[in-house]
C-alpha cells in the first residue's frame, strides 16, 4: 500500500519552500506584478532555479535534482498558498517530464536549460474552452522533410513568456481521433507563429497562439508521427497532479487567511470567529482539506511508482481539487463580507486565480468522467 505520510526529506522540502515563498513571495508581490503588467518575476524564477526547483524532475545526469512527483507537488503546493506565479507547471513539470521520455541529443539538452532556469516552456494543446486533446484539428501538413502548422492553440499557460512551445498538432485523421496526433518542440520565435496575451481574471501570462504555416523539421517532431499523445500523456498526467496540488495550496491559504479574518473582525462587541454557525464551516472545510490532501498526496506516489497507471490517481486529485478550491475561496469571500468582493483584500486573488487553475489541463467534469470511466461506468 502506498504510504501517504511524508518522507524527513519531504518534510524538510516543504519547510524551505514554505519559507521562501512567504518571504519572498507574498500575495502583495502578486498584486504589485499585476498592477505592473507583469505576468511573473524573472528574479524570483531564477531564485528557484538557484534552489534547485526547476530541476525537480529533471534527471541528475542532465544537471537535475530529480526528486520526483511528489516532491514537484510538496513545492506547487506551496507555491498555491501565496499565489507565487512562476512558469514552474508548464516548465519544471509539463515539458520536463514530457522531454524525459524523449531520447535524444536535444531533448536531454533542453531538460539541462530547464533545470538552470534559461528555458521556459508552454504548452499549446486546447483549441476549444474546454481541454479536449483529441478534438485538436490544427494541421501539420507533410512539406518535403518537415511539416507546415497551421490552426490556432488558446489558453496556453505561459504563452506569451515562452522561449519554446510543446504543440500537439494533426498529421492524420479528424478532429475528436486519438490517433493520428503528432507532438512538437517549436521555438517561440519561428516565423509565422503569432502569439496574442490573454486578459484571464489571475493575471498570469495565458496566450492564444496562431500558426500561420509555421514550418517544422523532422527534428522538431517529439516521439512518434501520429502517435503524440503517447509521448505527451505523461506531461499532461504530471501537470494535472501539480495543478491540483497548486489548488490545493490555494484552498489552504483561502483557509488560513479566512481563519485570521474571523479571529479579527469583531461584531456585536464580539470576534466573528466565536459564531458557531462561523466556526462549522470553518471546521467543515479545514476537514475537507484535509482529504484532498490525502488525494493529491496518493497522486504524487503513484506518478513515482507506477507512472503509466496514475490517471486515476491523477484525475482524482484534480476533480477534488477543484471542488475544494471552490469551496474555501467562496467561504473565504463569503466569511469575510461584502469587502472580500473589494479589491483591497487579497482573498479576491485566490478565488480568481482558483477559477483558473480548475480549468487548466481539465476540470472537474473532465476529470470526474476519467474517474468514472476507470472505474466501469
Amino acid at each position: 500500500m502506498t504510504s501517504l505520510l511524508e518522507t524527513e526529506d519531504e518534510v524538510m522540502l516543504r519547510d524551505a519552500a514554505h519559507g521562501f515563498v512567504t518571504d519572498s513571495a507574498p500575495v502583495s508581490k502578486l498584486r504589485a506584478s499585476r498592477d505592473a503588467g507583469r505576468a511573473f518575476d524573472p528574479a524570483l524564477w531564477a531564485e528557484m532555479a538557484q534552489m534547485g526547483w526547476t530541476g525537480v524532475l529533471v534527471p541528475e545526469d542532465c544537471g537535475g535534482a530529480d526528486m520526483g512527483h511528489r516532491a514537484a507537488g510538496i513545492l506547487a503546493e506551496e507555491m498555491g498558498r501565496t499565489l507565487a506565479a512562476s512558469p514552474f507547471l508548464s516548465t519544471a513539470v509539463v515539458a520536463a517530464t514530457t522531454l524525459r521520455g524523449v531520447a535524444t541529443d536535444r531533448a536531454r539538452d533542453a531538460l539541462g536549460k530547464i533545470a538552470g532556469g534559461d528555458l521556459i516552456y508552454a504548452l499549446a494543446v486546447d483549441e476549444g474552452r474546454k481541454h479536449a486533446p483529441d478534438a485538436t484539428a490544427m494541421q501539420a501538413e507533410r512539406s518535403g522533410n518537415g511539416f507546415r502548422l497551421s490552426g490556432v492553440k488558446t489558453f496556453v499557460a505561459d504563452g506569451a513568456s515562452a522561449d519554446r512551445v510543446l504543440v500537439l498538432a494533426r498529421t492524420a485523421g479528424a478532429a475528436g481521433d486519438a490517433q493520428g496526433l503528432t507532438l512538437f518542440d517549436i521555438d517561440a520565435a519561428r516565423a509565422g507563429l503569432t502569439r496574442d496575451r490573454l486578459d484571464t481574471v489571475d493575471a498570469r501570462d495565458h496566450a492564444r497562439l496562431t500558426f500561420d504555416t509555421v514550418e517544422a523539421t523532422g527534428d522538431d517532431v517529439l516521439g512518434e508521427v501520429n502517435n503524440g499523445m503517447a509521448i505527451l500523456q505523461s506531461g499532461l498526467r504530471a501537470g494535472q497532479a501539480a495543478m491540483a496540488a497548486e489548488l490545493l495550496g490555494v484552498a489552504g491559504g483561502a483557509y488560513a487567511m479566512t481563519v485570521g479574518y474571523l479571529k479579527e473582525r469583531r461584531q456585536f462587541d464580539r470576534t466573528i470567529g466565536s459564531f458557531q454557525s462561523l466556526q462549522h464551516r470553518a471546521a467543515h472545510l479545514w476537514a475537507e482539506i484535509e482529504v484532498t490532501a490525502s488525494a493529491i498526496a496518493n497522486a504524487g506516489r503513484v506518478l513515482d511508482e507506477t507512472p503509466d497507471q496514475a490517471q486515476l490517481a491523477v484525475s482524482l486529485a484534480k476533480a477534488r481539487a477543484a471542488q475544494t478550491a471552490d469551496l474555501a475561496v467562496r467561504e473565504g469571500v463569503q466569511m469575510h463580507g461584502g469587502i472580500g468582493m473589494t479589491d483591497a483584500y487579497d482573498i479576491g486573488f485566490y478565488m480568481k486565480r482558483a477559477r483558473v487553475g480548475t480549468e487548466w489541463l481539465g476540470d472537474y467534469g473532465y476529470h470526474a468522467a476519467q474517474v468514472a470511466a476507470a472505474r466501469g461506468f
